[in-house]
Parts: structure tokens; sequence; C-alpha cells
């Protein structure tokens, strides 16, 4: 085979959404709420459409959904990293990154691991003061990576949730490309006990 033809095989075939708006599937949240119990109110900073915080309320959680871009749904123009804290009353944020499937951060704009990883280290400053959780949708791949590897270690990482399904993004009726990545639940807790190693669970 052409390498220099040849397609990567993650590529979907079809254009990216404006804002990279790919509402995560509610099954995906359920998989995490079955296997942690989470401290409320819960901030969502990059709410979308609200598929996580709608799924996140339905649990019987208090939800602050907020976001970069407005969706109609929460409170937009919302820069997460100009937030220097986890609003006020709330004990946990979960999120599927705009970073965290390798999706560029602005429309035209390419994402790279870098920027998960700035993406993350913010999450570990806001949720230290009020020593709070945080839950973050990313690429197994992902974690895998040197410096993802050292970031994970160096927070209170609590558990990594393996979703034994792959995600399917979008529906493009039969001209829809199966899920070809894996996704992991990072999960981490200020509060988990001192010294225990994180749990992998399989979901």
């Amino acid at each position: 085979m052409d390498i220099t033809t040849s397609r990567a095989i993650h590529i979907s075939g079809f254009e990216r959404r404006d804002c990279d708006l790919y509402p995560t599937p509610a099954w995906v949240t359920g998989a995490l709420l079955r296997n942690v119990t989470f401290r409320s109110p819960i901030w969502e900073p990059c709410c979308g459409d609200g598929s996580i915080a709608k799924v996140l309320e339905q649990g019987g959680h208090k939800v602050v959904a907020t976001d970069l871009h407005d969706h109609s749904y929460g409170t937009p123009n919302t820069d997460f990293f100009q937030c220097p804290a986890l609003p006020p009353g709330c004990r946990a944020l979960i999120t599927n990154p705009p970073y965290g499937d390798g999706q560029a951060a602005k429309p035209g704009r390419r994402a790279s691991p870098s920027a998960l990883l700035s993406f993350v280290k913010h999450v570990l400053h806001v949720i230290e003061p009020c020593q709070g959780q945080a839950a973050l949708l990313v690429r197994l791949q992902w974690i895998t990576g040197k410096r993802a590897a050292a970031l994970l270690q160096s927070g209170p990482l609590e558990s990594v949730i393996m979703l034994t399904d792959r995600i399917q993004w979008f529906d493009h009726g039969e001209k829809t490309n199966r899920g070809q990545l894996n996704h992991v639940w990072v999960v981490f807790d200020h509060l988990r006990a001192i010294g225990a190693p994180p749990k992998l669970i399989f979901a």
C-alpha cells in the first residue's frame, strides 16, 4: 500500500462540526456514575448541549453547566481557563474536554496532546482548594503518553474507568463508520485513601 495515499483508521470521512460539538452519549456518563460516587454540586465546564449534565441531573446531582460557546444550554461565554476555582459550592468537575478526543479548541485550529495536558493541569488546580473530585473523558491512547502518565501520577488519581464499548459520536445512517477509538474516564479525588493505588475498572 502506498502510505502517501492511505487513510488513518480514525478519520471519519466527514467534516468536523463547528466548535467540535460532539455530544457524549448517555451510556458513557451512566457508566461513570455506576462506578463512582460524586459529591455535589458538580461543575460541567464544557457542557455543549448538556448531554453530560442532563445525565448527572437524572442521577440526582445538582449541576452548574457552562461553556465557552453558546449551545442553548447552560451559561455561555465562560472560559474554563479563566476560572481560578470551582464555582461556589461545587465539589466536583465532570466533563468531556474539547481537547480530550484530539479535537481542536477553536475552529480551524488543530489540537495536540499538549493542549489536553494544559486542560488537566488546570482541572487539578481548580479542584485542590476544596479537596474536590474530577472525571475527564479521554482517549485511552492519550494516558499512555509519557507526559500524560507523569501528570496523572502527580495528581490524586483515584481510578481509571475503561469503556469496553467504543463511542459512536454521530450517526449518518449506513455511511456511519463504527467507533474505532477506545476511551476512558480518569477520576481524581483529593479524599481518596492515602497511599492507595488507583483502581482499574472495566465498564
